[in-house]
């Protein structure tokens, strides 16, 4: 009996992307490896947390760096640390009203639910959102606008699921933080480049260990010590309902390894494997079909389907089995697209033929 069959669980096509809906990434057995070392040992958890944090930050090029339990706990654990400044008494009653200057800045375009909403992580952190410009448009001074003295710091979500049209750019963000003597605090929980944004002078830099990196479920908060090292403390306070485990702490390392030696699937990989897919596609009946670029401007390309009854057809493949998970964040347009990072040719096939059963039945009942 397999995994599926043993807790009556249907198969999953991933063609959503690295989505934690579905599991996020496939490790590797390099990783999978190292989280079994993790799991059969024991450690001084304290001295593991700072010890891998020094190995990636000098293998990344960081001042300091902290494996967390996700990227949404790297937000809560590092806003917290900036508000609480390493006090230990603040470690230990977060919500405290002697601690005053809470407010964090970002453009409303920003404030989105990737899963969660953002607001939620700065609750937990107690911070108090303030809220820059307005959804279709942020600029550098509406931004600087919103400082006041109990401006802790800016943070700047770096996502797909933002407003990217009329928004400052990471660059402006961070002339105005320094400008005001304040912290910039990156969300690049889905980014690539783990050296990028540090070198722009970034201050803290989010990643989640589980997406681009491939590795298991966690977060990797990367930037200047001090910033880090308050984060660090946290996991004596609100870090302790989100801790993580010695397996995936050493699984995430074997990961950021792997990834800086071998890096992600490149675009004209992609653009390769996607050409045989979109003929297929382009064999359906009623269907106009193009490749499309990432909408934040990765380097990942997806087929992009048009076709009549986009949120329909997606509900009738992921009810089928194995179960079918298309990207939707375009169905209301009439737009399915399909992330093939995960798929291998055989999958992408299966892709096909059900979207061709689906519209047969669809023209049938019609």
């Amino acid at each position: 009996m397999d995994i599926y069959e043993k807790y009556g669980l249907k198969p999953v096509i991933n063609a959503d992307g690295k989505m934690t809906i579905l599991g996020v990434s496939q490790v590797s057995d390099q990783v999978a490896a190292a989280q079994k070392q993790g799991a059969q040992n024991f450690f001084e958890m304290a001295e593991l947390t700072v010890q891998t944090g020094r190995y990636l930050a000098d293998l990344i090029g960081s001042e300091d760096a902290l494996i967390v339990n996700s990227a949404s706990a790297g937000i809560a654990q590092v806003l917290a640390g900036i508000i609480g400044r390493g006090n230990a008494y603040h470690v230990t009653h977060p919500y405290t009203t002697q601690i005053t200057q809470r407010e964090v800045i970002m453009p409303l375009g920003h404030d989105v639910d990737y899963g969660a909403p953002v607001d939620v992580m700065l609750a937990v952190a107690g911070a108090q959102p303030v809220l820059a410009g307005y959804a279709n448009r942020c600029t550098a001074e509406q931004l600087a606008m919103q400082i006041t003295p109990q401006t802790v710091a800016i943070l700047y979500i770096k996502s797909h699921h933002t407003v990217q049209k009329s928004m400052l750019t990471i660059a402006d963000a961070l002339q105005v933080a320094h400008d005001h003597h304040l912290p910039l605090v990156l969300d690049a929980a889905a980014e690539g480049d783990l050296r990028r944004y540090l070198q722009l002078g970034v201050d803290v830099v989010i990643y989640s260990g589980a997406k681009a990196i491939s590795g298991p479920a966690s977060g990797l908060v990367l930037g200047r010590q001090t910033y880090v090292e308050w984060a660090r403390q946290q996991n004596y306070g609100i870090g302790r309902a989100m801790k993580i485990g010695k397996e995936n702490i050493l699984g995430l390392v074997a990961a950021v390894e792997q990834y800086l030696t071998t890096g992600p699937e490149s675009g004209a990989s992609m653009k390769a494997r996607l050409a045989p897919f979109i003929a297929e596609l382009q064999t359906l009946p009623n269907v106009q079909v193009e490749m499309v670029q990432d909408g934040a401007g990765r380097d990942i390309f997806r087929a992009s389907v048009r076709i009549a009854e986009a949120a329909k057809i997606c509900q009738a493949l992921r009810q089928g089995r194995p179960a079918i998970y298309p990207r939707e964040y375009r169905v209301n347009e009439g737009l399915i697209e399909f992330d093939i990072r995960a798929l291998t040719s055989a999958e992408m096939t299966q892709i096909v033929e059900r979207l061709r059963t689906i519209i047969e039945e669809e023209s049938t009942c019609n």
